[in-house]
């Protein structure tokens, strides 16, 4: 065949436009009638069977191939012919001018795809499964590759029958006999259950295959995404999926739905039938039928790290926002805990002055002094602070700088540090930078206090949600601290860990897990595995595998380090606490709800006991409780339980603390929940008033109200208000964030539903196609690294 390049003396093979384990594909010229067409050659049955067992087989594809050549619908490859060339089994189909989903996901660079194709993807296979189930059909192998998207937007689903062909002939890809290494045959990541157990398979088999196409092209990824074939086997089997919207919180919750009954274990608890599922997608298929705004992608507060010992309001989007949908907000892991300090803050000088409150749950109670500019110090084991080897001090400066100069910079160091404790992030940061700018004037760039003075108003920037500017000075100080201590110093580290949070504020969570990984490693090597600060940095790399979509890795890293906390420090110390806190989020991702709540209600339980009903560690793992209680459904319980909490944190804490204004903001949510829009919207403005007034307009927690506002507006109908509001979240988010950050981008797509949902869907598909090109260039940047 190879040689003539004629098949029957009709069919001219002219180029191959395809391969795959079953053969090959190629464009031919139908010489009988002038026209191209598609040849599918199978694999030759080669020698290795007896004569009459190849005409059984032959007799086989006979049957098939006409079964499959007369399906007629918009939404079926049509099959020309068929028959045998030299020992080859081939296929004539239609020539289609387009794209199969595989590809469009390559070219992607396997970010998904957007919310409107998908549904216009899945409305249009629903109806060709619908039609070839009515016709007794099952398609066996249905997987983005065999799904094709042509140029006109039509879809069309390919290689009907050929799994059974395969089945018979020894080579199919979803075959559910096992190799001898025990592993299935073929890609295995949209097999069904029924078909990995070898049980019998029907048309809910199909079912589940799309449900697994569908959950890739709206995640970037297939449900169970593992390298080992059999692990992903097993996941089919035994293994519930992530909701899709733990990865993409903007889907539409009904398309979730959509897809995990698609995906349950059991065929009797997926829809009946393609034509259930097929009217249950029409309700949702674009424009301007979704059931509700999209969602804003967030990103969670900090995680502990070293810093400063104070209590800090959550840098850029909160706890509470993080997997939050429309009505239905989800998990976080709360406010965020106090942390330790800076090992290398004030350098020269020893921490002698208490903060204003022990930095509980983490590593003990931290105390500070002033930040002194003699020496380095290091501590010796039975002697006094001496000299840290080999850092200059000021006495061997060329000019020795005044020392009523010097006390005065301490003193306003000190002043810096005092309006960060009181969370007045804009006056500590003019603060420390100013202090930089003389401390670098006096000291020199590379002196530790002048880098000190840098990672401090690096900090404040991160706090006001500008990780841009947190970003190009946290260099700077880890730079310079690499140059002067060396790149295992504590400070160093201290240093290129919080240039990894901020890296993650950013989105920028591939470079994150890179300086995570390597502050690590450096952590590991120089104080071992067991340290605090090797333990703080393992949470929250394990945060940030979370980021990654990672989960599972997530998961173990979090359960890993709360159990050698529990073995170094104790079950009810408050690191310990904190990452089991951890370990609740993790489930939370995960979509395993009930087991989230229980964890953080045992957290709750033990910090109450620990550090007092009114802590704020247990008020936020209280806080938690009601999410979750939420994410189950159980409004009528949160809405009470965030009603206690407002109470508590307005007497403790303030009516204007950050705390008391999420929970605030989680009551108005679980008011929406309850149907109650009306005081939902009243909730919301209130939450954005003051925000605006005590963080400023821009500020990310007084952006995640004003969406809020738009969200209300929306569901009671009023989407011109809405549009304006979203409008300016949009352009808000791109200003301080960067156009092509996750929420910028998420924010962009909220403001084209609500355009779809005024009938302008002209400019609404526009925008969405906006979106989907700079994500497009943001993947590809992202997989690129650092």
């Amino acid at each position: 065949m190879a040689d003539t390049r004629l098949i029957q003396g009709r069919y001219r093979l002219l180029e191959r436009i395809g391969r795959g384990g079953m053969g090959e594909v190629w464009r031919a010229l139908d010489e009988s009638l002038g026209r191209q067409v598609a040849v599918k050659c199978l694999k030759p049955m080669g020698p290795r069977h007896e004569p009459s067992y190849l005409r059984v087989l032959r007799e086989r594809f006979r049957r098939e191939a006409r079964v499959a050549a007369a399906l007629q619908h918009r939404g079926i490859t049509v099959i020309h012919d068929f028959g045998e060339s030299d020992g080859v089994l081939f296929l004539v189909m239609e020539l289609l001018d387009g794209r199969n989903l595989s590809e469009l996901l390559e070219d992607t660079c396997g970010h998904p795809l957007a919310v409107p194709d998908i549904l216009e993807i899945a409305e249009q296979v629903a109806a060709a499964l619908a039609y070839t189930h009515g016709q007794g059909v099952v398609h066996r192998d249905l997987k983005p590759a065999n799904v094709m998207r042509l140029t006109d937007g039509s879809v069309k689903i390919c290689d009907f029958g050929i799994a059974r062909l395969g089945d018979s002939i020894g080579y199919s890809s979803v075959s559910s006999r096992l190799t001898g290494t025990g592993i299935a045959m073929g890609t295995p990541h949209y097999m069904s259950p029924e078909q990995i157990g070898g049980a019998p398979v029907d048309h809910r088999s199909d079912l589940y295959s799309l449900g697994c196409v569908l959950y890739e092209l709206a995640t970037g990824a297939p449900p169970f995404d593992m390298d080992d074939a059999w692990a992903v086997l097993v996941g089919h089997r035994d293994t519930a999926p992530v909701p899709p919207r733990t990865h993409r919180p903007e889907l539409p919750e009904a398309f979730e739905r959509i897809v995990l009954d698609l995906l349950a274990k059991d065929p009797e608890e997926r829809p009946p039938d393609a034509a259930e599922l097929h009217a249950r997608l029409l309700v949702l298929e674009p424009p301007g039928r979704l059931a509700r705004p999209v969602t804003v992608h967030r990103t969670p507060p900090r995680l502990p790290s070293v810093r400063a010992s104070v209590r800090l309001p959550e840098p850029r989007l909160p706890g509470w926002a993080r997997n939050m949908t429309t009505g239905s907000k989800a998990t976080g892991p709360g406010p965020r805990t106090p942390l330790p300090p800076d090992p290398a803050a004030a350098l020269t000088g020893a921490w002698t002055e208490g903060l204003a409150g022990p930095a509980v749950g983490l590593t003990g109670v931290w105390t500070a002094g002033p930040a002194g500019l003699t020496a380095p110090v290091q501590r010796t084991a039975s002697g006094p602070a001496v000299p840290a080897a080999g850092l200059p001090t000021v006495r061997e400066a060329a000019v020795p700088p005044a020392p009523e100069a010097l006390a005065v910079l301490v003193a306003r160091h000190q002043e810096g540090l005092r309006l960060g404790r009181l969370g007045r992030w804009e006056e500590a940061g003019r603060a420390h930078a100013a202090v930089a700018a003389d401390r670098e004037r006096l000291l020199g760039p590379d002196h530790p206090d002048t880098l000190t003075s840098r990672y401090e108003a690096a900090f404040a920037l991160s706090a006001l949600g500008r990780p841009g500017e947190a970003l190009r000075e946290y260099a700077r100080a880890a730079a310079g601290r690499e140059r002067v201590l060396g790149p295992d110093h504590p400070a160093t580290l201290a240093a290129r860990q919080e240039t990894a949070y901020v890296l993650g504020q950013l989105g920028r969570h591939f470079e994150a897990h890179d300086v995570y990984a390597a502050v690590l490693a450096a952590r590991e090597r120089t104080v071992g595995p067991d340290h605090p600060d090797t333990l703080r940095c393992r949470h929250n790399l394990a945060f940030n595998l979370g980021r990654l979509g990672r989960l599972e890795e997530s998961y173990r890293m979090a359960c890993e380090v709360a159990v050698t906390r529990s073995r170094v420090l104790g079950p009810a110390h408050p690191d310990t606490l904190v990452s089991r806190y951890e370990v609740g989020y993790a489930l939370g991702q995960l979509g395993r709800w009930p087991e989230a709540l229980q964890t953080y209600r045992e957290v709750a339980v033990a910090r109450q006991r620990v550090l007092g009903a009114g802590h704020p560690d247990t008020l936020a793992a209280r806080y938690e409780t009601g999410i979750c209680l939420g994410r189950l459904q159980r409004s009528a319980e949160a809405l009470r339980l965030f009603r206690e909490l407002v109470d508590e944190r307005t007497r403790a804490q303030g009516p204007e603390d950050a705390d008391t204004l999420r929970a605030r903001h989680c009551l108005g949510v679980n008011l929406g929940r309850l149907g109650r829009w009306e005081e939902a919207l009243a909730e919301a403005r209130d939450v954005c008033a003051v925000r605006e007034r005590v963080l400023g307009r821009d500020h990310p927690e007084t952006l995640v109200s004003r969406r809020e506002i738009a969200v209300g507006l929306g569901w009671l109908g009023r989407w011109t208000e809405a549009l304006a509001v979203y409008r300016d979240v949009a352009q808000a988010r791109q200003r301080v964030l960067g156009a092509d950050h996750p929420d910028a981008l998420t924010s962009r797509n909220d403001e084209a539903h609500c355009l779809e949902q005024l009938g302008r869907s002209t400019e609404a598909v526009e925008l969405y196609r906006q979106v989907a090109a700079v994500s497009r260039v943001r993947a590809t940047r992202s997989r690129s690294g650092p």
